[in-house]
């Protein structure tokens, strides 16, 4: 089986490639790389995967990659991810996130190919969740609360729409927050364990800051995560709609009060408004049930664990 994963070095990207080479040893790895594509969380595995130059935005690439590896399954999770970017770079967040996978659909069809197709959806999907639609099924309706949300319903929707108009065996995955070791220091979990680490390490002021600590997340470990897009493409059905969660949500101010604990650094607590958000959802909390009895997934991390790994992640890089 030859499988592609777009955003390979990324975060998710790079955990699911390690996921499938070692459980799966036999499946031919490849991934979408850009010329400026920061390696890092690939170089561990840079010899066992396939690294091919394409860009979602470049139709062109896209079909000369595609020639080459002729996918059976790909797993679309390159984005433009960062929700308070979308707000500063609207324009170029839709370039990547829809327009970006209409590309790679149309590539793969004009090209003949026949692969299933995973869409790494978000949470951010649902936007204004009443306090009776909590928590939030696949029927919710969707309100999306940011240009990022809106993209990625376009994705959604896209996905949908491809299945229905050509046949395409995609499935669309709605993921729920997700961290661990490799997170991006701008996600909040680990912008909280750097902090805390650099403090540690007396490399900064002993002053944590921080953004609205009332919202609330529901939190998977990024290895979970990307097993359950595995089981997507092995057990789900074609056009359908799967959220993947804990069913947990945390407020902002357990999971700093979480971090601290797992540290010996005394710290002063300061909102910066720079951190503060146009808009923000209030809670994100998943009922994944629909998911879980197709699948039989369910998560395997505790979350302290993961914050836990995250810091140390930290520990080992400054």
């Amino acid at each position: 089986m030859r499988v592609l994963i777009t955003g390979i070095t990324g975060f998710a990207g790079s955990h699911l490639a390690d996921y499938i080479l070692a459980e799966h040893p036999e499946v031919q790895v490849s991934g979408f790389v850009r010329w400026r594509s920061r390696m890092e969380n690939v170089l561990h595995i840079k010899d066992k995967v396939n690294l091919v130059e394409a860009d979602l935005k470049d139709i062109v690439s896209l079909k000369k990659a595609l020639t080459g590896i002729k996918p059976d399954r790909i797993f679309h999770l390159a984005a433009q991810s960062f929700v308070p970017t979308s707000w500063v770079c609207p324009a170029e967040t839709f370039a990547i996130n829809s327009i970006g996978q209409i590309n790679l659909f149309e590539a793969v069809l004009d090209l003949g190919l026949k692969p299933r197709i995973q869409i790494a959806g978000s949470s951010e999907e649902y936007g204004l969740v009443h306090p009776n639609e909590v928590p939030m099924k696949e029927t919710n309706p969707l309100r999306p609360l940011s240009p990022y949300a809106v993209s990625k319903v376009g994705q959604d929707m896209l996905g949908y729409q491809y299945y229905k108009s050509y046949g395409m065996h995609v499935i669309r995955t709605r993921g729920f927050n997700h961290t661990g070791p490799r997170r991006g220091d701008v996600f909040i979990c680990s912008n909280f364990a750097k902090q805390i680490v650099e403090i540690e390490k007396e490399k900064r002021e002993p002053v944590m800051y921080v953004g609205n600590l009332e919202a609330k997340r529901d939190f998977t470990d990024v290895r979970d995560t990307v097993r359950a897009y595995w089981l997507s493409l092995e057990k789900g059905e074609a056009g359908d709609v799967y959220n993947i969660g804990t069913g947990r949500a945390y407020a902002m101010k357990e999971i700093l009060d979480m971090l601290l604990s797992l540290s010996h650094a005394e710290v002063e607590v300061k909102v910066d408004p720079k951190r503060l958000r146009p808009s923000d959802v209030q809670i994100l909390l998943s009922d994944s049930t629909k998911f879980r009895q197709l699948t039989g997934w369910k998560p395997k991390i505790e979350f302290k664990q993961s914050l836990k790994d995250l810091l140390d992640f930290w520990r080992e890089r400054i």
